[in-house]
């Protein structure tokens, strides 16, 4: 898993869950406690998120809401005067993030105190990489069309046109997001956000809630995960409950979803969200892992498509996602070792699919605990010591 530093912050694999404060300075944010159109209310609030335990406080110059006409660059500019005071007059120590989808503003922030973009249209202004990555900054990328006025309308993107029409015809709701996310590529300190929430009239509760069922999915990017799912909708419907009383559903939303494999979370409810995000983190499946001349890191997968998004990221060879539900990665291979790696894997059950292109240092072994462990033992016996040391590694956490 990329780890992504921001502004010395570790956010990624290894490191607890992130919680993300909001702080928003539009006065058409539908949340209100969390709005602030001056600069001294606004820090004062700062302050409280960080004393609470937020890590990043994200700051909204606009709401996203779909109803909502979307505000121009040099309106959010007008707006970003405010916003930076509010840096200078809070007394806290967190990563500052900018949210919006210009990378005018983005730029004008992070040449300002800010370090960090929260983009809710997914580098649909094609000059968003750019900007970020020559500052270093991080980014959050939320999965969008390629479209500045319609955030997280994933559904309603033409995907025959922008994939195939095959592609399209065959992909579910969730496929799409993953697509999405993927469109306008990343930059080297990307985290990916799958847009839970009611961006556009065609999305349905049921889409949330399946992307929230696939959540590990979206591991298979190899970034840090970010999500948002503060009081929303496809919780709150489950128990009858309004904005105001769903903070019970969230906090049990925020365990769930940091075992499933989240980094960050963005939330208004700092100190419970805190608490829940490291209950879901003590209890987050531990993975192998192993540093040496022959890396292995163990991927958290349930399902098949799990397995196939790895698959992708490394543009496997073979048909390896059906073959079991232990996949570990592993890194650093030279023609010796896939060779070796591919004569142990003769008859054992288990599938070995090596990486190409940029990856072919890569591969995945797919299977079974019983397959990966007759793998181990072929591996020892071929008296290879990287990939020994590796497969102990492996062996031992079977």
């Amino acid at each position: 898993m990329r780890t992504v530093d921001a502004a010395g912050l570790s956010v990624g694999e290894g490191h607890p869950p992130r919680i993300m404060g909001v702080l928003n300075v539009s006065v058409e944010s539908p949340y209100d406690p969390s709005v602030f159109a001056d600069a001294d209310g606004a820090a004062a609030h700062v302050d409280r998120l960080v004393d609470e335990g937020a890590d990043i406080v994200d700051v909204g110059l606009a709401t996203a809401n779909k109803r909502v006409e979307p505000l121009t660059a040099a309106e959010e500019l007008e707006r970003l005067d405010t916003a930076c005071a509010a840096v200078e007059r809070a007394d806290a120590d967190a990563v500052w993030s900018i949210e919006t989808r210009y990378a005018e503003v983005a730029a004008a922030a992070l040449d300002g105190p800010y370090e960090m973009v929260n983009d809710v249209c997914g580098f649909a202004d094609p000059e968003m990489p750019r900007v970020c990555a020559e500052r270093s900054a991080p980014v959050a990328k939320m999965a969008s069309p390629p479209d500045l006025t319609r955030p997280g309308a994933v559904e309603t993107t033409d995907w025959a046109a922008r994939r195939s029409p095959e592609w399209a015809a065959e992909a579910d709701y969730v496929d799409q997001v993953y697509e999405a996310l993927a469109q306008n590529g990343f930059t080297d300190k990307t985290m990916v956000d799958p847009a839970f929430g009611g961006w556009s009239e065609a999305k349905t509760r049921d889409h949330d809630r399946e992307t929230f069922r696939r959540l590990r999915e979206f591991r298979g990017y190899d970034r840090p995960v970010l999500v948002s799912i503060n009081r929303k909708s496809f919780l709150k419907e489950l128990v009858g409950r309004s904005t105001e009383e769903a903070l019970p559903v969230s906090l049990g939303a925020t365990a769930l979803a940091v075992a499933r494999g989240a980094d960050v979370v963005r939330t208004h409810d700092v100190a419970e969200t805190r608490d829940a995000a490291l209950v879901g983190h003590a209890f987050r499946t531990e993975l192998v892992r192993h540093e040496g001349t022959v890396e292995v890191v163990e991927r958290d997968v349930r399902r098949p498509a799990e397995t196939r998004r790895h698959l992708d990221r490394i543009d496997a060879a073979g048909a390896a996602a059906d073959a079991g539900t232990r996949v570990y990665e592993l890194s650093g291979l030279d023609d010796e070792d896939r060779e070796t790696l591919r004569d142990a894997a003769g008859g054992t059950g288990a599938a070995v699919a090596p990486g190409r292109g940029p990856r072919d240092d890569a591969a995945l072994v797919v299977g079974g605990p019983g397959s990966v462990a007759r793998l181990a033992a072929g591996v020892r016996a071929s008296g290879h010591d990287g990939l020994t040391a590796a497969f102990d590694a492996v062996e031992r956490g079977l």
